[in-house]
């Protein structure tokens, strides 16, 4: 197993990733950074933990952010998670900067993904829907380190968690501590300027089905049903990796 210093989770929006970032948080063994590129990409700023492990750093642009992500896992593994409502091109434009990553994506049924995601934003387009920009990662992740990124579905999440978070651990290179699948529910700071976003994860204590009904859904939305049919087969190439 190759050293890990960086472990990166890249999601589409409403993903279940930020429980995934809760349960990593309870780890207390890694250093976890809560969606830098994209809360840099909408506030245009991102506070980040300083290097001596003493308070927080700001920095402003993404070359800064992936530099800064490196430098703390030279003393300690990071844990990030980000999500792809942005094609993120600067991953694109400087792919040695996330060669030496560990890659990993999370993904959930589009239909229900896409359902909660207009049930937050109305006004979401195509394109911020993700999984086009997931598909896109996955391959540039895939050639730039020379290993298939790992895929894991939301769904094992929520009905198999300590046996998809233990093969999790496993691909990534991570002690497998069964006591951070449970946790404390609160809004954490990590999430402050986005907490309409993470109201489900804030209220939770794990992980576990969702059980929601939305009244615009593909099947009834003619909007949705072609984010759908435009996203679905990019779903489709990342599940067939899968574990």
């Amino acid at each position: 197993m190759v050293a890990v210093t960086v472990i990166a989770m890249w999601a589409h929006p409403r993903a279940v990733s930020t429980a995934f970032l809760r349960m990593m948080l309870e780890r207390g063994d890694v250093t976890v950074v809560h969606e830098p590129l994209v809360t840099l990409a909408d506030w245009h700023e991102l506070t980040m933990p300083a290097l001596d492990g003493d308070g927080t750093v700001t920095v402003h642009d993404a070359d800064a952010v992936l530099a800064h992500l490196a430098a703390l896992g030279r003393d300690r593994t990071v844990f990030f998670k980000d999500t792809l409502e942005y094609r993120h091109q600067h991953l694109f434009d400087h792919p040695e900067q996330v060669a030496d990553m560990v890659h990993t994506f999370i993904v959930r049924d589009p239909a229900k993904a896409i359902a909660s995601h207009y049930a937050m934003k109305p006004t979401v387009t195509c394109p911020e829907i993700g999984f086009e920009h997931q598909w896109d990662l996955f391959e540039l992740a895939r050639r730039v380190t020379g290993r298939t990124p790992l895929v894991i579905r939301s769904e094992e999440l929520t009905t198999d968690p300590a046996g998809a978070v233990s093969r999790y651990c496993a691909r990534v290179g991570l002690p497998f501590l069964p006591h951070a699948l449970r946790w404390r529910p609160e809004d954490r700071p990590e999430w402050h300027r986005t907490r309409q976003w993470h109201v489900d994860a804030s209220a939770s204590s794990g992980f576990a089905p969702i059980a929601r009904s939305y009244g615009a859904t593909v099947d009834n939305d003619a909007r949705l049903r072609a984010f759908h049919d435009h996203h679905l087969p990019f779903y489709q190439r990342l599940i067939a990796h899968a574990s």
